[in-house]
């Protein structure tokens, strides 16, 4: 099966919330946690990693919380993916030549290659204003 994880997913509710928040407020994580319906713990430890990664900034203290570190037109969904899960890769034999004595002449190994170059353009493609700006037909909390 083909799935991203339930991190992911929560980073990409979490970003998106703060897309559709004022562009420089911070947002406390307690107010994402709740109206995503996301655990705060599990949405500290995705936090962190989105702010390691260069997608939020966070500050402490009063008026503390996270913001988005650069535009919205500039996050994808495959930025978030990636900075919870690591490359996107469908088979390994996609990425790391070497991992199967069948890469030179598989004829499925083309199909995961398609496959992947398709999944990676879909969500290189997709920033998280193209979804906010469709934030009429998302339910923000």
């Amino acid at each position: 099966m083909i799935q991203i994880s339930r991190a992911a997913d929560y980073a990409i509710r979490g970003v998106l919330y703060l897309t559709m928040k004022p562009r420089y407020k911070f947002v406390l994580l307690d107010e994402i946690s709740e109206r995503q319906n996301i655990p705060r713990s599990f949405l500290t430890k995705i936090f962190m990693s989105l702010s390691k990664s260069g997608i939020v900034d966070s500050r402490r203290g009063y008026k503390g919380g996270f913001m988005l570190a650069k535009s919205p037109d500039d996050i994808t969904i495959l930025d978030i993916i990636e900075s919870i899960e690591g490359p996107v890769s469908i088979n390994q034999c996609v990425n790391f030549s070497g991992t199967c004595d069948r890469e030179n002449f598989c004829p499925v190994r083309e199909v995961w290659k398609k496959t992947q170059k398709e999944i990676f353009n879909i969500l290189k493609g997709t920033s998280m204003q193209s979804l906010s700006d469709r934030s009429g037909e998302i339910r923000l909390d």
